[in-house]
Parts: C-alpha cells; sequence; structure tokens
C-alpha cells in the first residue's frame, strides 16, 4: 500500500484538507501584502520643486508652470513672475507632493525622489539578493529539519524585516531590513504550498491549490494598496501588514509535517504519526493492519534503493542523470521567464496617468479569473498543456501590448494602456500559477524543498534583469515587452518537452523522476488521448512501482511462507510469473 492509498484511507479530501486550504489561504494574504510592501511603502505621487510662491497656488496651476521643462518634479525656480520663471542652477532640496489618497510614503517622507530616488532601488535589489539567499536556505533547511519549522522560520524572518524597516531613516539601515525581509520570499509560500500539495487527492490539487491563491491572493493583492490608503502613512501600513505574519507560529500546533518527507528521512514511525492524526481529524477508521501494510512497503522501498546505508538525496543528484538534469533545466528556464515577465508587469504600476493605487487593484483583479480558468482547464488538458499554452498566450498579450503602446508615440490613452496591462497580467498570472504547481509535482519528494527553492531562485536572479529591460523602453517603447514577448514564446516551447503530471503517482525518489513519463511525446496530452489510450498506456514509473509493488507481495508471501501458515504451490508461481509478465507488458 503506497502513500496515496493509505491518504484516501486517512482522508484525502475532508475536513484536514480544508482547514490546510483555509491556513493556506491565510498565508496567500500575507504573502501578497509582504511581496508587494516595497512596492507600496515607495509610491511617489506627482511633485514639484518648492518655491515660496508656490505655496498657495492649486495643483493644477502648479503642474501648468512646471509643464514647459523636460524634468518638472526635479526643475528647481530662482524666481517667479506669472508664467515667467527663472531657473535655478541649485538642485531641489525640499518638494511639494500632490498625495494620491493623502498617502504618504516613504519616499515622501524622506525625500527620496529626483536625484535620491536610486535610494529606494537599492533597497529594493538587496531585496532580491536577500530572496536569493533565503530560498536557498529555506529550501535546504525544509529537507533537514521539515516543511512547517522551515515555513515557521521563514515567515518570522520576513516580519523581522518588514517590521524594523519601519524605524529606518538611512539607506544603510533600510537596505539591511529590505535584505531581512526579502529571505522570507518565495519560501513563505511554496513550503505551505508543498505542504498542502502532498496531503491533498491528485484529483483535487488544481481545484484547491488555484482558488487557494486566485481567492486569498487576489484579495490581498485589490486590498493592499487600500490599507495603505486607509491608514495613510507608509509605517503605519508596514505595521499592519507585518504584524499577522506572527500569526504563523500557530501552525506549528496545527499543520501536520509532510508524511511523504518523513518517509524519504526513513521516520516511517513519523509518517504513521502524522497519518493518524489526519484521520482522526477527518473521522476516518484506517486499521492497524492497513498501517502495518504501509509500514512494509516503505521498509522494502527503502531495502530495494539501498536501505539506511544510502546516502541521503540532495539537489546535485537532480543532474546526475539525463533526463532528470533535463527536466531540472528546463524547470529552471521556465521560472526565469515567468518570474521575470511577471515581475515586470506587476510593479509597471506608475506614470501611466492612473493613481496607481487603482492600477495596482486592477491588475491585481486579473489574477482570480486566471485561477477559474485554470481549475476549468489545467485537469482538461493536463499541466504540460497548461503551462506550454499559458506561456504562449502571455507571450501574445505581452507582445501586442508593447506594439499598440508604441503607436501612441506622444499622446497616452489611459483607459487603452490599463487594459493592455491587465491583460498581460492575466497571461503571466495563469503561467506563473500554472507553473508553481508543475514545477512541485514534477520535482521527486525526497528532494522537493530544495528542487524547488532551486527553481524560484533560477526566477529570482532573472527578476534582477527587468529593470535593465524596462529601461530600453527609453529608446524604443516596444523593445521591453516585445523581448518579454519572445522569451515567453521560447518558455512555451520548451515545456513541451516535460512530462505530463496529471493523475499519476507522484515520484518520490530520484529513481523515479528519471523514469516518470519516459517514452512520452512532445505533443501527447492527456485531453488528445480516448479512454482506450489512456488504459493502454502506461509510464515508466508506474510499472516501476508496480514491479516494487509484486516484489513486496512476493517477499510478505515467502515471510507467511517462513512462519509456517502455508506452503507455497506451483498455483502461486504461477500466478506471480503471470503477474511479472502483465507488469513487463
Amino acid at each position: 500500500m503506497d502513500f496515496d492509498q493509505i491518504l484516501a484511507k486517512c482522508g484525502d479530501f475532508n475536513r484536514y484538507q480544508f482547514m490546510i486550504l483555509a491556513l493556506f489561504g491565510f498565508i496567500n494574504i500575507i504573502v501578497s501584502m509582504h511581496y508587494f510592501t516595497q512596492t507600496v511603502i515607495s509610491f511617489v505621487p506627482d511633485h514639484w520643486c518648492y518655491h515660496d510662491k508656490l505655496v498657495n497656488m492649486t495643483y493644477k496651476e502648479i503642474g501648468e508652470i512646471y509643464a514647459q521643462f523636460e524634468k518638472p518634479s526635479c526643475t528647481r525656480l530662482e524666481d517667479i513672475n506669472g508664467h515667467n520663471v527663472t531657473v535655478s542652477s541649485k538642485p531641489c532640496e525640499k518638494w511639494i507632493y500632490n498625495y494620491d489618497f493623502g498617502y504618504r510614503s516613504m519616499n515622501t517622507e524622506l525625500n527620496w525622489v529626483c536625484d535620491s530616488a536610486y535610494k529606494a532601488r537599492i533597497g529594493q535589489s538587496l531585496f532580491f539578493i536577500g530572496s536569493v539567499v533565503g530560498t536557498l536556505f529555506y529550501g535546504l533547511l525544509s529537507d533537514k529539519i521539515g516543511r512547517v519549522p522551515a515555513l515557521i522560520l521563514s515567515n518570522f524572518c520576513g516580519f523581522a524585516g518588514d517590521f524594523s524597516t519601519i524605524f529606518t531613516k538611512s539607506v544603510a539601515t533600510f537596505t539591511l531590513c529590505r535584505f531581512i525581509s526579502g529571505l522570507a520570499a518565495d519560501t513563505n509560500f511554496y513550503l505551505m504550498y508543498i505542504i498542502v500539495l502532498e496531503y491533498i487527492r491528485p484529483s483535487m490539487r488544481t481545484l484547491g491549490l488555484n482558488m487557494a491563491v486566485g481567492l486569498f491572493y487576489c484579495m490581498g493583492l485589490v486590498f493592499t494598496p487600500w490599507l495603505a490608503v486607509l491608514v495613510g502613512h507608509w509605517q503605519i501600513y508596514l505595521a499592519c501588514t507585518s504584524l499577522p505574519i506572527l500569526l504563523v507560529v500557530l501552525y506549528y500546533f496545527v499543520v501536520q509535517e509532510s508524511a511523504q518527507w518523513l518517509v524519504t528521512r526513513n521516520d516511517i514511525d513519523g509518517a504513521i504519526v502524522r497519518l493518524k492524526r489526519v484521520a482522526k481529524f477527518n473521522g476516518c477508521r484506517v486499521t492497524q493492519a492497513d498501517f502495518d501494510e504501509f509500514r512494509r512497503h516503505c521498509q522494502m522501498t527503502r531495502e530495494m534503493q539501498g536501505g539506511d546505508d544510502k546516502k541521503q538525496a540532495t539537489l546535485l543528484d537532480m543532474f546526475k542523470t539525463p533526463r532528470m538534469r533535463k527536466n531540472t533545466l528546463i524547470l529552471f528556464f521556465k521560472s526565469m521567464v515567468i518570474t521575470l515577465c511577471y515581475d515586470a508587469v506587476s510593479r509597471n504600476v506608475e506614470g501611466m496617468g492612473i493613481s496607481p493605487f487603482i492600477m495596482f487593484s486592477l491588475s491585481a483583479l486579473a489574477v482570480l479569473p486566471s485561477s477559474i480558468l485554470l481549475v476549468l482547464l489545467q485537469d482538461r488538458i493536463g499541466r504540460k498543456g497548461m503551462a506550454s499554452g499559458s506561456l504562449l498566450v502571455g507571450g501574445l498579450f505581452t507582445a501586442a501590448a508593447g506594439i499598440a503602446i508604441a503607436y501612441q508615440q506622444h499622446s497616452q490613452n489611459a483607459i487603452l494602456l490599463a487594459c493592455l496591462t491587465i491583460a498581460a497580467r492575466f497571461g503571466v498570472a495563469i503561467s506563473y500559477e500554472s507553473g508553481s504547481q508543475y514545477a512541485t509535482e514534477l520535482i521527486p519528494t525526497c528532494v522537493r524543498g530544495q528542487g524547488v527553492a532551486a527553481v524560484h531562485v533560477a526566477g529570482f536572479a532573472a527578476s534582477f534583469l527587468a529593470p535593465y529591460i524596462l529601461w530600453l523602453g527609453t529608446f524604443f517603447k516596444a523593445a521591453p515587452s516585445i523581448i518579454l514577448g519572445v522569451l515567453f514564446f521560447a518558455g512555451s516551447f520548451v515545456c513541451l518537452l516535460l512530462p505530463e503530471t496529471l493523475n499519476r503517482s507522484l515520484p518520490t525518489t530520484i529513481e523515479e523522476g528519471e523514469v516518470f513519463g519516459k517514452g512520452e511525446r512532445m505533443f501527447d496530452f492527456p485531453c488528445l488521448h480516448n479512454k482506450h489510450d489512456d488504459e493502454e498506456s502506461d509510464s515508466e514509473m508506474e510499472k516501476y512501482k508496480r514491479k516494487h509493488s509484486l516484489i513486496d507481495a512476493k517477499q510478505m508471501q515467502m515471510e507467511s511462507f517462513s512462519n509456517g501458515k502455508r506452503k507455497p504451490s506451483l498455483i502461486d508461481a504461477d500466478r506471480e510469473e503471470q503477474a511479472l509478465k502483465d507488469a513487463k507488458h
């Protein structure tokens, strides 16, 4: 009896699964706020260099005076006589801000604008550096001490970084705090994602995971800018978004450690204890004989894989065999493409003629429809088809948006820009959500924490290029979108080289990962197969597991023979021989 079978007896879509999905939803809310905190505290409204004669003027009148200059926000005036002004050669030291909805951001309070605007960008860069370090560290830690402790430690790091940012006044302390905050991204999300995925029925993973992300992540994104407006100040906003993170500590008492991970650590007793708790919470009765059968299966599988003397699998083992190496490199490239495009599109909410608060919320609304579309389609066309198709659609949206923007030249249509941005965000959101589930399912359990961490690190590393790609727009407006579109198309193609994971037992070891999906062709999609084809087709990993199950049964039978229960007969031998032939065919 393998893990999926014993989990089905304990309940694989019952009260416990509903509870951890709700807890995963809370994680999505705090993660959405945490990830975009830097964006919200750095919003810069329309601003102009301060002059005594401008104090009693309206913002419209001030804007008309400065409109004649190439850099109206950073031009200092010596004297003002109506519309006749004299420009000063001195740099600005004080500004007049037209606060959006009265919200005072960090950049406006510390005057990090014009020549000092780079200070906030340094903090953002350190946040991404922290995310690379933290993702690697907590990914390795999760495979050493467990998913739940690593999840709690990661979120505590996020709290410490965000809360300490409140008291920063200098670039040095600000960048240090942002680095600490970045240590939590993205492990504060995907570790809980792994736990939920491993405890939920395979056929319900798409519905449960994507609806939790769609509803709660979207809710957090839409609410985030208006929380800032409600409190009115960036420091109070940081306190309101960071303090709820401490509630994740309570997960230690209600979320069960990954039973599959415990099995890979040879802690079968610990895995059974967790499964018994899940069964009790779900109100399911599972006999001790069922757990004993699961224990024997784990022991036999481990003995056939080298027993206790076998070295624990590491991230490097994913590169030692040809098929695992190919799949891992493809997952890396796909993550780089998706994260780079997602970050570039999501953060590009200023300078469009619409309040960044409104633009941020409007673009966030694309997350929920993308999740609904995933639920409707991903279990029909498969993971591979959804990953490739969503990247293709995202590429078309992004490239089309760039071309349309290029034709606007000097005049900007705010509504058109908003629609194109939302459309691009919709395509990127589909790619991001489908890619997260696909990578988590494809990487074997024994290195899932490290593997998923490495995939996310590759994505964060690529996101460093986002500002430079966007900077190319100063030379040709369509350049950033066209470049991102080409990357989307390349990602769509390489996804076709990955194996399908829909409705299949996920690999738990490197050996199973190597044979997983062997024999599949590039355009093999579940939606193109009829029932007869599905019955005839069988992956190499399923044959591998079935063969091991037969060996387990044979060894258990021989144990019963040796205990004197009955002697083996010719009928037993014939049955075993026929079963092995069936497995071969």
